[in-house]
């Protein structure tokens, strides 16, 4: 509990900007669902077999994992709000559609026969008579999810109390919009329209505002999921606004996996984010097979990276000294049981393998399928989360994980890397990646950012790592360190 209150007490601006933004999303996702939702409801009065055609398509798309959905979003619309509205509408469409029209079918037929008496018109009986019977059926419709950002960093970095403010705000919040709606119940519908017309105006308002004070430009700098790319991001951000101060920089931590952040850079959605020369050759190029045998024979990737990367209209800057390779880990213990110290060593106790490996690993060539086809390994191999493998290890779950040889989780749970003694891992090196245009506008920049070139060292990536990680310092205030005693940035004091 202790944990919890200081996590809150430090992150408290951060969690009423989350909170905030959490309510903006959701209000206007249920607006606009319901803009679309209740008229056609209203309309498929009269044309039943329309309306079981829409109940089935709503149906429908309340399956998509929401994984997917955004998977499917991004590369037309981009990270950022509008994906996420899209897809809180998706889901949103089946229960108000459902239940309007479940609750105009369900109008006792009496007060339909009263309101024709009356000579009401069809639009006044709608007003006056169905809609306001039927609204009491719109309860339900808050139930959004979490503060994800929150829950995520709290997943990723194995911080239960992080986990756990975001859970409770999430919570928190649902009880609240429970509240409202059932006090929305006892009022007149004007009354509520008034309410959601004063929550539209004060969110155009903040918009409004938000556009008229931010900087002239702003360049989004995504990173992938975990402690490491955080840091880099944050460093890239601090480099960045030292070359040009009037820059606003928005970070997109814990964004996703190698592909959600290429297509976003390739369609214009992000400014830049950090990648590894050994992903670019695997995972978004084409490399001939004279070129990929140069790079199993050992050779730096790193040009080769960069050429093909330049085909594609995309800038590789200059890389970072470490290399932070594949590995495959077990427990110190393990290896001095069975006398493991090379991945052919797991050979011999191959059946007894029980392995954890999360999914972009075991898809890759220079990941599983290759350690199949170069050594000739199978094991029974469970896909987890890349956040919850270490996790597993340590508690005997699993025996066997894949991991990268900065990770601080190595020195956090007493782990061994196994020597890749047939070369299958290419070498990793880190380095910013953007679209060649926006190079080209700003050199600057990209002198700010080839500063990091050849500096980190994998010790000092780990110990980093292990900080944001294990001690729960921000990411911001470590990338911050290493930039001032490196002399990379000049402390302000």
């Amino acid at each position: 509990m202790a944990d919890l209150w200081r996590t809150i007490s430090e992150r408290h601006g951060e969690l009423l900007s989350a909170l905030g933004q959490h309510i903006e999303i959701s209000l206007i996702a249920l607006m606009i669902a319901v803009v679309i939702a209740i008229p056609l409801a209203v309309w498929v009065q009269t044309h039943h077999k329309t309306a079981a055609v829409l109940l089935q398509v709503t149906g429908v798309l309340q399956t998509i994992p929401s994984l997917a959905l955004l998977g499917l979003l991004i590369p037309f619309v981009g990270i950022g709000t509008l994906p996420a509205i899209i897809a809180l509408v998706v889901y949103a469409l089946l229960p108000i559609f459902q239940n309007t029209y479940i609750g105009l079918r369900d109008i006792d037929p009496s007060y339909e026969e009263a309101a024709d008496a009356f000579g009401m018109s069809r639009l006044r009986k709608l007003f006056k008579v169905e809609l306001p019977i039927a609204t009491a059926t719109l309860a339900a419709l808050i139930g959004a999810g979490g503060l994800g950002t929150f829950i995520l960093l709290g997943i990723d970095r194995n911080d239960a109390a992080l986990t756990l403010m975001g859970a409770l705000a999430a919570a928190l919040l649902a009880i609240v919009f429970s509240w409202l709606l059932n006090v929305m119940q006892k009022v007149s519908w004007k009354v509520s329209v008034g309410v959601v017309a004063v929550a539209v105006l004060g969110m155009v308002g903040s918009q409004v505002y938000t556009y008229a004070t931010a900087p002239k430009e702003t360049i989004t700098i995504a990173g992938k999921l975990g402690s490491e790319p955080d840091i880099l991001i944050n460093m890239y951000k601090e480099l960045i606004q030292k070359a040009d101060p009037d820059v606003g920089v928005t970070l997109k931590s814990n964004f996703g996996q190698t592909s959600f952040l290429y297509n976003a850079l390739r369609t214009d959605k992000i400014g830049i984010y950090p990648e590894f020369s050994g992903t670019v050759l695997a995972s978004l190029t084409k490399p001939s097979a004279a070129q990929q045998q140069q790079v199993t024979a050992g050779k730096d990737n790193y040009p080769l990276a960069k050429k093909l990367l330049a085909k594609q209209g995309l800038s590789y800057l200059k890389p970072m000294a470490y290399n932070n390779t594949y590995a495959l880990v077990v427990k110190e213990s393990f290896a001095k049981r069975y006398d493991l110290h090379t991945i052919s060593d797991l050979g011999k106790i191959a059946p007894s393998i029980r392995a954890g490996f999360d999914l972009e690993f075991i898809d890759r060539q220079d990941g599983y399928k290759g350690i199949q086809s170069k050594y000739g390994l199978q094991f029974k191999v469970d896909s987890m989360d890349a956040s919850l493998r270490y996790q597993a290890l340590d508690r005997g779950q699993i025996n066997l994980t894949d991991g990268y040889t900065t990770d601080a989780q190595l020195r956090q749970y007493h782990l061994v890397a196994l020597q890749d003694d047939k070369g299958l891992f290419p070498i990793y090196r880190g380095a910013p990646l953007m679209r060649t245009a926006f190079a080209e506008r700003h050199p600057q920049l990209v002198a700010a950012l080839n500063k990091l070139a050849g500096q980190i060292t994998e010790k000092q990536m780990q110990t980093m790592n292990y900080a944001v990680s294990v001690k729960n310092e921000k990411a911001a205030t470590v990338a911050h360190r290493y930039l001032v005693q490196h002399g990379l940035l000049k402390e302000v004091r």
